[in-house]
């Protein structure tokens, strides 16, 4: 191993893991075991690499994301169409405790690396399988990235003004949330595995995770035929919980849904007429004259800037907050305090901030163990653990089969 790899730190120190997915769902979720000290070797494509090295912002060649998504991870560079790169791979596998992939399904199959040659190769081993539409259905073979899978989970159609064009979320909501629910199913199989010492399949399609999150909104239209439109930034069926202007054009964002918190919102913004109403008193009541009820909140903050109207409810107890550019959030202090606002020292000698772990886990927390690795730069350390030799390391290399 590289001398500045530590496998022995974390929750999931020994596991092993093998990544061959790119950009964002699947090496997210190997990157949430990396963080907790799996040991996550990454299959990329010698000369390009995986396409996020690329992506948005790049600083000394490589895109700064690059140093949150693949952390603590090391990178073998190979070629997967070659037959001898895909018996690197089950060689891999047999050693391995998970094998993390988001290719559209089928290309594993087509490489000899699907779930009926792995698992007979190593019975326990864990497979998460990550795609748009699922290994099976009717929809099983179409491309399908993140965004889609936010518009058919549900989800877009909710992210929007009323009688306005949906928006996106400012960032890949559908793989994130893809990504945490097979780290979920990682880590349920691993513990069944201690039962029956055997392995499984999990399939996680982008749209069912979306969908997993969309709360209410099926029942609702089961029970009630009821098809739950855009809101802009107030909550359905939940009242109050908006954003609201004030003064100083900022906005503030309430949340006084609660029983009792109503009524010391109320109080707080000298409304006592409203806090003792018995109309209001529940959440029932409140639905009925939402539209009431926000525009005298609306009027209280259109009187007060931000800081002052954010001073009053942290006093009443009430849930508020401003909206965070990622300006505010480098200069929070709670952010700072929790361990947030990690830092990691560039090859070029810059600093430069990113994510801390998460969660918090008080005996075995994550650690940063090592920054995002260069293209294949553990390619001959972990060919070598497998017993190839530096001659037979040399003429893959030679042949472009691996970097």
């Amino acid at each position: 191993m590289t001398a500045d790899f530590q496998p022995s730190l974390g929750a999931l120190a020994g596991l092993k893991v093998v990544e061959l997915g790119q950009l964002i769902a699947g090496p997210f979720a190997a990157k949430t075991l990396a963080d907790f000290g799996a040991d996550v070797i990454k299959i990329e494509p010698p000369g390009s690499g995986d396409p996020l090295r690329q992506w948005r912002l790049v600083k000394d060649g490589t895109s700064v994301w690059w140093q949150v998504q693949s952390r603590n991870k090391r990178s073998l560079a190979l070629d997967l169409r070659q037959t001898e790169s895909q018996a690197i791979v089950r060689k891999l596998v047999a050693e391995a405790d998970v094998l993390i992939e988001n290719f559209r399904p089928g290309a594993m199959e087509s490489w000899g690396l699907g779930p009926d040659v792995l698992l007979e190769i190593n019975p326990g081993l864990i497979m998460l399988r990550i795609s748009g539409y699922g290994q099976t259905g009717p929809y099983k073979d179409k491309p399908g990235f993140g965004v889609v899978a936010e518009a058919m989970g549900g989800l877009r159609h909710l992210s929007a003004e009323p009688g306005r064009l949906p928006v996106r979320v400012g960032v890949s909501i559908g793989d994130t949330l893809a990504s945490l629910h097979g780290v979920i199913g990682i880590l349920m199989a691993l513990h069944e595995k201690q039962k029956s010492g055997l392995g499984q399949v999990i399939d996680v399609a982008l749209y069912e995770a979306v969908f997993n999150c969309m709360e209410s909104l099926l029942p609702e239209y089961s029970a009630f035929g009821a098809v739950r439109g855009p809101a802009g930034s107030a909550l359905p069926g939940i009242a109050p919980s908006n954003a609201y202007l004030c003064k100083d054009g900022k906005c503030a964002l309430i949340a006084g849904n609660g029983d009792s918190i109503f009524k010391r919102l109320m109080t707080a913004i000298g409304r006592d007429d409203l806090a003792v109403d018995p109309a209001l008193a529940d959440n029932a009541g409140r639905v009925k004259r939402v539209e009431e009820i926000d525009a005298a909140i609306g009027v209280w903050t259109s009187k007060h800037d931000v800081t002052e109207v954010l001073a009053v409810l942290d006093k009443a107890a009430v849930p508020a907050g401003r909206i965070y550019t990622v300006e505010d959030i480098a200069a929070d202090p709670h952010y700072l305090a929790r361990g947030m606002l990690a830092e990691v020292s560039l090859n070029d000698g810059s600093v430069l901030k990113v994510p801390g772990m998460v969660p918090k886990l008080s005996r075995t927390p994550g650690h940063h163990r090592r920054n995002a690795p260069s293209l294949g730069q553990d390619t001959d350390t972990i060919l070598t653990e497998l017993g190839i030799t530096a001659d037979q390391i040399r003429e893959m290399r030679q042949r472009g089969i691996v970097a």
